[in-house]
């Protein structure tokens, strides 16, 4: 029997390309924050049972704090599900949407915090302090609450956090990095909320946006204990390399000598009567892309849902796994398709537009100009704005390279030393662009290859 015959390249190469993008959808999908919502939240017998937890509701209120890039969808969510016995509540987002009902809708600006997130924080500790024992507080997380719920400490400004957060972000910091120092300069962060709630009874249900799915990470841990402290925020500072205003140095100092409040820790009493789930995340999605890869005839593996490093690095380590698949059969035979999710960083060295997930894809390009057949990476941030930019990601195949130097543009190297992806990507077409998508479960990448 004579071989199978192979597609012409074009013809295989718009077949895996149109394969990452169902790939990616799927992924996308399973991250729809209602559906998750909806699944995890119900009222049964006089009791609320929310991610596993079941609480008895009594004569008490039952109001909703939800914040984050999905607040608003998984709000209308909780209050479909809830009905008349949700007494009402606050979600803060990012983008604006059609009224909510019983909860009010407040929108703020991220990455970077506003005076609209700090009235947004204002009116949370105003609703938190209200609460009695026989109350209970839902509080409904998702990537982008800790920009989006600033509550400078005592001494601070809401332009100190701005530019605090602005210089970690611009030299690479990690989310993990960001949030320990966020945390000791804000009242509501690192179980502050769970403190102005005390003593009733809180249930924290969470969109996880972090590698490893770590509680005092998402949102910068609100309702959990937090481990870190003033010395390893001082620590981070001086790790990066980065100068910050002379009041932030002054708190931190003095948080340091024991002249500040620390953050909440784990055997405070208010946790007594907290419980925070997540209940998406990276993973998940993982998963349902996986199953769409089987679905277009690839061979599926997840190398990792704890994906870091610099973007550019990380590029070329997946192009190398890909191109080992399609040589010699390991780790998976062909056609093949890598997934991986986390988050990556980028030290910002020019003045372009792009982020980390637009880089990751121009780093790809090299590599795979040096493949020899068909390939496509693509890489994207599940919330829709990947960096400073208004694309989702990008995705290049192994003729990107040859396309760039048609139309007479600069090598992808000196884009990436501009910090310029997205104008490298936007002159070939080949931005991912879908909005704001409501919600966040960090970044997914693909790679394929027949």
């Amino acid at each position: 029997m004579s071989p199978p015959r192979r597609q012409p390249a074009g013809r295989e190469r718009s077949r895996l390309r149109r394969a990452a993008a169902s790939i990616l959808s799927a992924g996308l999908e399973a991250a729809a924050p209602a559906a998750i919502v909806r699944r995890s939240l119900k009222i049964s017998g006089g009791h609320l049972v929310a991610g596993g937890t079941r609480l008895r509701l009594g004569r008490g209120r039952l109001v909703l704090v939800a914040a984050g890039k999905a607040a608003a969808s998984m709000a209308r969510a909780a209050q479909d599900v809830l009905g008349g016995r949700l007494d009402g509540g606050l979600a803060i987002d990012s983008s604006p949407g059609p009224d909510l009902g019983r909860v009010t809708l407040l929108v703020a600006r991220h990455p970077v915090p506003d005076a609209r997130g700090l009235a947004a924080a204002v009116r949370v500790e105003t609703l938190a302090d209200g609460l009695e024992a026989r109350d209970v507080l839902l509080v409904l997380l998702s990537g982008g609450a800790s920009a989006l719920l600033p509550a400078p400490a005592a001494g601070l400004s809401l332009r100190d956090k701005a530019t605090a957060t602005s210089a970690l972000m611009r030299a690479g910091a990690t989310i993990q990095e960001l949030n320990v120092v966020r945390k000791h300069l804000s009242r509501l962060k690192g179980g502050g909320l769970a403190r102005r709630a005390a003593p009733a009874r809180v249930l924290c249900l969470a969109l996880s946006d972090v590698v490893g799915d770590d509680l005092a990470t998402i949102g910068s841990g609100p309702t959990v204990p937090d481990p870190s402290t003033y010395d390893d925020a001082i620590r981070i500072i001086a790790r990066r390399g980065v100068r910050l205003p002379a009041a932030v140095r002054s708190h931190l100092e003095a948080g340091r000598r024991g002249e500040r409040p620390e953050t909440a820790k784990p055997r405070e009493a208010c946790f007594r009567r907290v419980t925070t789930r997540v209940i998406g995340s990276n993973r998940l999605s993982l998963e349902a892309a996986a199953r769409e890869a089987r679905r277009q005839g690839l061979r599926p593996l997840v190398l990792t849902t704890r994906l870091e490093g610099e973007a550019r690095e990380v590029a070329r380590v997946v192009v190398g796994v890909l191109r080992e698949c399609v040589e010699s059969g390991r780790p998976v035979r062909p056609p093949v398709c890598l997934l991986a999710g986390g988050e990556t960083t980028v030290t910002v060295r020019g003045r372009g537009r792009g982020g980390r997930n637009q880089e990751l894809v121009v780093a790809a390009i090299e590599p795979l100009a040096a493949f020899g057949r068909p390939a496509v990476v693509a890489s994207i941030a599940t919330d829709g704005i990947d960096g400073a930019s208004d694309a989702a990601g990008g995705v290049a195949d192994d003729t990107s390279a040859e396309r760039t130097e048609a139309l007479g543009l600069a090598s992808p190297a000196a884009f990436l030393a501009a910090s310029d992806s997205r104008n490298l990507l936007a002159s070939l077409g080949d931005l991912i662009l879908t909005g704001p998508t409501g919600t966040n479960v960090m970044d997914l990448v693909v790679g394929v290859a027949q």
